[in-house]
């Protein structure tokens, strides 16, 4: 018995010995995307059983939440990679000097070409308010505004989604994005950080109305085989966002990190996305698209800054939503 405990012993120090000597890739990314639902778990299993490394994710708030993180943190910073940051941020980020050249050579199946050296999509969506399928929403921001309908929203200075809807209305509207804000402030319940705040705020029947995306009834009703959530089809169109990741210039793993970013336009990564992001995936995986994926609204108008129309609006669109909310 003393002899199999030794043995035992030996196996599990060569084990932990092994262990440390694999190289650490450090991804920063959203809340959700490292939760239990998420594509995380799934992610790490698949790139790990090939790279013979460790892979760790970092949650680092919502989308918007990495880029002051990383600023925050600038060379000193621990990542390897980011993964959640958007177009509407892309051009903020660039300008860090943090980021690297990507070396992936790819097509994707998107609504918008893509030729970013940089930043290497890996899904996309539309903005959209989710609401119960039984509710009578209106269906264009004035409208909304002059409405009863209560919503909850996210902030646009922590979440991607909160800059999308603020981009949303910039891109709709111009010049008198500041008035419809000011018809929609007397709707919203709160401004939560993040989207998982506000998704579980609507859940529990504080809000008529969500802003998340065309894609989240589906998670309703693949996962729970609940039809009672839909998407709200606005007469204005729907503002995308592509989701992106790229490369820190100061990273020690750079082979590693170039590996994993060729691994994230796979089907083992993007096979997961529809049914754990409950997004798009930035290239269709060889299965298609799951069952239920079409039954959502198709937006009949894509809206959509490019990096740098959003990066010179952003400041202004957001100064348009304080103001409105402060009074």
């Amino acid at each position: 018995m003393r002899h199999l405990m030794i043995a035992t012993g030996l196996i599990a120090t060569a084990t932990m010995a092994a262990a440390q000597d694999r190289p650490v890739l450090t991804v920063y990314t959203y809340d959700s995307f490292v939760s239990d639902w998420g594509p995380g778990p799934q992610v790490e299993q698949a790139f790990e059983a090939d790279c013979a490394c460790d892979l760790q994710f970092v949650a680092a708030g919502d989308g918007a939440a990495l880029l002051s993180r990383l600023r925050l943190e600038g060379a000193r910073t621990e990542a390897d990679i980011v993964l959640g940051l958007d177009t509407n941020l892309m051009a903020a980020a660039r300008d860090t000097g943090l980021f690297a050249p990507h070396g992936v050579t790819a097509e994707f199946d998107m609504p918008v070409g893509w030729s970013d050296d940089t930043f290497l999509p890996f899904d996309w969506g539309y903005f959209a308010f989710v609401t119960g399928a039984d509710f009578d929403a209106p269906t264009d921001f004035r409208s909304l505004g002059e409405s009863d309908a209560t919503i909850v929203i996210q902030d646009p200075r922590s979440s991607t989604p909160g800059l999308g809807l603020v981009m949303w209305i910039k891109a709709a509207y111009g010049d008198k994005a500041g008035a419809i804000w000011e018809g929609l402030a007397d709707n919203i319940v709160t401004v939560t950080p993040g989207w998982s705040e506000a998704y579980g705020l609507f859940l529990e029947n504080e809000a008529d109305m969500v802003l998340s995306y065309t894609t989240s009834p589906a998670y309703h009703l693949i996962a729970e085989e609940d039809a009672s959530k839909t998407a709200v089809p606005m007469d204005e169109g729907h503002y995308m966002q592509v989701e992106v990741a790229a490369k820190l210039a100061g990273t020690d793993q750079g082979a590693l990190a170039e590996q994993f970013l060729a691994f994230m336009l796979s089907d083992a990564f993007q096979g997961v996305i529809p049914t754990t992001n409950w997004m798009y995936p930035a290239q269709t995986p060889e299965a298609g698209l799951p069952e239920g994926f079409d039954t959502l609204i198709t937006p009949n108008r894509a809206l959509l800054f490019d990096a740098a129309e959003a990066a010179a609006l952003r400041d202004a669109a957001i100064a348009e939503w304080q103001a409105a909310l402060a009074r």
